[in-house]
């Protein structure tokens, strides 16, 4: 189903391992070595720094363990490393592997929320989807497949993009489940066109197509950090017709997003939500490695903001997209979206909080 990052670890230093109390995946634990975890520690739980080095181990998320089934998982980070929806700047296939080297930065706990999420759910990370790069309707295909197999097992997926049209067959999944699901979308767009260039399929059409195919409980859709110049005087005019509420960027300068996320978790209720980042919803000084960049952003504040505002609502599923590492060298960019991922991670059902 996923293709594995780090596909040739040999036997026995994948997830077994580590609920063995046996090193991160890759690395080599010589007798009495400090790189060894701690003993007692909770399986799928990332090495500490305090105990092994940062640039130990094979390039998996958080350094989690790696798995080829969802199976017995709680959650799972999933990369769909898939570029060929983008309508200007590519490069968001190595999205994926660019967060994973970022995540190394990032501890077990989220003292912010009280988040215990390694000791609440088992995850591990699940590799790349196999996509197709030279065929974009082959790719949804493949995509939509692996995630039913995710979803069927009852693992929620956080998601590494990839270009924002991986998240119209990751909803078609999840919808097959959940059914119509509420949707919070982060972006400067609001990817809601027909069709470019005669193709309806693109990283501009993800919602609209999931408007489409019946999805989205649009009444329980809100797209926060809309901007930039359009082709009409009306940009909103789909969104706001299917009953989306459109939070503009310039409606969020200056200010707290506390209160719009309060009026937020009383429209999602307790139904299922879905989460969905576009990296270029913040500023590009914040995040300038991305396709398509608009000035006038969020803050990274804010994108906590946003995310912490859904702790405790039934979130089955979270995507971070559009991370286009070769417009960032510094890795700023990719490091922001790893901690965003983590932030997600933490705001899922069943995680304990202190």
């Amino acid at each position: 189903m996923l293709r594995l990052l780090g596909s040739s670890i040999p036997r026995g230093l994948g997830a077994r391992g580590a609920q063995r109390g046996r090193p991160p995946v890759g690395a080599i634990d010589l007798q009495g070595s400090p790189n060894r975890q701690a003993s007692g520690a909770p399986p799928h739980q990332p090495p500490s720094s305090d105990l092994v080095a940062r640039s130990v181990g094979v390039c998996s998320m958080m350094r989690l363990p790696v798995q080829t089934s969802p199976e017995g998982l709680d959650a799972a980070f999933v990369g769909v490393p898939l570029d060929i929806g983008t309508s200007n700047r590519p490069g968001a296939r190595f999205g994926p592997r660019r967060i994973r080297e970022e995540s190394v930065m990032i501890r077990s706990v989220n003292p912010s929320l009280g988040a215990l999420p390694f000791q609440s759910l088992k995850v591990a990370d699940l590799g790349d989807v196999n996509v197709n790069l030279y065929n974009l309707q082959d790719s949804c295909r493949r995509i939509r497949e692996a995630y039913q197999k995710i979803v069927a097992a009852g693992c929620v997926p956080l998601t590494l993009g990839g270009d924002h049209t991986v998240t119209y067959p990751i909803l078609q999944a999840i919808a097959e489940k959940h059914g119509p699901v509420g949707l919070l979308h982060v972006d400067a767009h609001m990817d809601v066109a027909d069709k470019a260039l005669g193709e309806k399929l693109y990283h501009g059409t993800p919602f609209r197509r999931c408007v489409d195919d019946g999805l989205l409980d649009c009444r329980r859709v809100v797209q926060i950090g809309i901007r930039g110049s359009s082709s009409t005087l009306d940009p909103c005019r789909f969104s706001r017709s299917q009953g989306f509420r459109v939070v503009l960027a310039e409606d969020c300068w200056l200010k707290s997003l506390v209160p719009l996320m309060a009026e937020v978790r009383q429209q999602m209720g307790g139904k299922p939500l879905y989460i969905s980042f576009d990296i270029d919803g913040l500023d590009p000084a914040y995040a300038p490695g991305t396709g398509t960049p608009e000035i006038a952003g969020l803050t990274p504040s804010q994108a906590l903001e946003i995310i912490r505002g859904c702790q405790g609502l039934n979130v089955v599923g979270c995507d971070l997209v559009e991370v286009s590492p070769m417009y960032d060298p510094s890795g700023n960019t990719a490091l922001l979206a790893a901690n965003l991922l983590f932030e997600m991670l933490c705001v899922l059902p069943r995680v304990m909080t202190a």
